[in-house]
């Protein structure tokens, strides 16, 4: 699907530079449209015919499907493209984990809470879990909707896993007005799911493992019963079976985005926890790691080819952190440098004789850094210099890091008012930059540890 252009929104505008979007003209305001930075209900000239028009144009490949409601909304979809250098992907997967309602009370609360509990900050970031999975394990319909009942206080959006339409409604009528994600359709359910996607105006999914031409008459059977939000479940075929499970999502998008098929343009779904839910045998923990590091696997499989949403068994938080930072990499967007702001940073009690340790401002370098001074209980001022989100041996080849640099930023920052030294350790990769920045700051240079793990203990011994 070809990128819209500001010229392809602007033939759509009204074209009377009437400013009440906010905009000097309709060409400025389409500028924005077409760079997602603006919306269209902003211009007020449109008449119904002519935002429909636009809203077309400017819909992505993939339709942008909306679960749970105000706190707990989460999106998906929204890519306009294959590959993450061509553009940012838009909307990070929904990682959510699979709770049972045959658990007892206790253990069902107990689990629910750790997953709510999940977090760990990287970079600047806190990266977290996003749904509950709820599944009718237990086939017992009051059971289901009892246990939805419960998840209505919890902090995430809940999807609903039955095939039963009966389950699935009495679980609705809990908590229908959050807006579930529904699972699953299939063509034994279509017509009975359908009815309760339109009637709770929730969204779906579609189920049709390895068979995507059954699920696109699924898909067109949908939109012809009147559901608009729904999600893909191409099915997750594990063990040696997994080629074929990337060979369906990736198939099923490059049909929504280079091929513009209707009925594919819709967030794909997948569940790494079958890998764990058809192997029944939970005594065995060693087997129980494999299972683990293969669900891990998988999901890294899935969120890497184009899955919207993974639905994953585990809860263990080795297993979840390379997941988790797998998605904040791949939703990071690869145009834009990823960088703290330059300055002085202050660690301990300071005061006028402590030492000044100098850095640079690209966030994994510098949260890195401030991580292993904190561990270990470091006291000195940090300089963080503008080496525009590059790292500190990148920085150094692109001309970013150098003697006047850092003499500009030990002006800009005045830390000279600040202390009574004239003494900087610089990372151990710039020590051949050292005499520069003697002679550019007049200040004396100690090259440190190459490793910023290091750090604490060598300020420890040198000053």
């Amino acid at each position: 699907m070809a990128k819209v252009t500001a010229m392809d929104v602007y033939k759509l505008l009204p074209q009377t530079n009437c400013e009440k979007c906010g905009e000097a003209s309709c060409m400025a305001f389409a500028t924005k449209l077409s760079d997602k930075d603006a919306d269209i209900s902003s211009c007020t000239e449109l008449s119904d015919e002519g935002f429909k028009k636009l809203d077309d144009l400017l819909a992505p490949s993939v339709k942008e499907v909306t679960i749970g409601k105000g706190e707990k909304t989460r999106v998906i979809g929204g890519d306009e493209v294959l590959y993450r250098y061509e553009e940012s992907y838009y909307n990070q997967t929904i990682i959510a984990i699979d709770v049972a309602d045959d658990l007892d009370e206790l253990e069902f609360e107990r689990k629910v809470k750790k997953i709510e509990d999940i977090a760990f900050e990287r970079t600047g970031d806190v990266l977290k879990l996003d749904a509950i999975a709820l599944r009718n394990k237990s086939n017992d319909v009051e059971r289901f909707a009892n246990c939805a009942k419960k998840l209505k206080s919890s902090k995430y959006p809940v999807f609903l896993i039955t095939l039963n339409p009966v389950a699935m409604e009495a679980a609705l009528n809990e908590i229908g007005d959050e807006r579930p994600l529904m699972y699953a359709v299939t063509e034994a359910n279509i017509d009975e799911m359908a009815n309760l996607a339109v009637k709770y105006q929730c969204p779906i999914t579609v189920f049709s493992p390895d068979d995507l031409e059954k699920m696109k008459d699924m898909v067109f059977t949908l939109k012809s019963l009147g559901v608009e939000d729904i999600v893909m479940d191409p099915g997750t075929l594990t063990g040696e079976a997994i080629g074929d499970t990337i060979d369906n999502f990736v198939m099923s998008r490059r049909l929504a985005i280079e091929e513009n098929d209707e009925n594919f343009r819709y967030p794909l779904l997948g569940v790494p926890a079958l890998v764990k839910l058809n192997n029944k045998d939970e005594n065995n923990q060693d087997d129980e790691v494999k299972k683990s590091i293969m669900e891990a696997t998988i999901a890294s499989m899935l969120i890497n080819k184009y899955a919207d949403i993974i639905i994953l068994k585990g809860t263990e938080i080795w297993e979840l952190i390379p997941i988790l930072t797998l998605r904040q990499s791949v939703y990071t967007d690869p145009r834009w440098p990823q960088e703290v702001d330059s300055g002085i940073y202050e660690f301990g009690e300071i005061d006028k004789d402590s030492p000044v340790i100098l850095t640079t401002n690209f966030s994994l370098t510098y949260y890195t850094v401030e991580g292993d001074l904190k561990s270990g209980n470091a006291t000195c001022y940090l300089l963080v210099l503008n080496t525009v989100g590059r790292a500190v041996d990148v920085a150094i080849a692109g001309g970013q890091f150098d003697g006047k640099a850092v003499a500009d930023l030990i002006k800009d920052t005045q830390i000279e008012n600040k202390i009574n030294t004239r003494k900087m350790v610089i990372p151990g990769l710039a020590a051949p930059l050292s005499g520069e920045i003697e002679d550019e700051t007049g200040w004396d240079v100690m090259v440190g540890p190459r490793d910023s793990s290091a750090v604490a203990e060598f300020i420890a011994e040198k000053f």
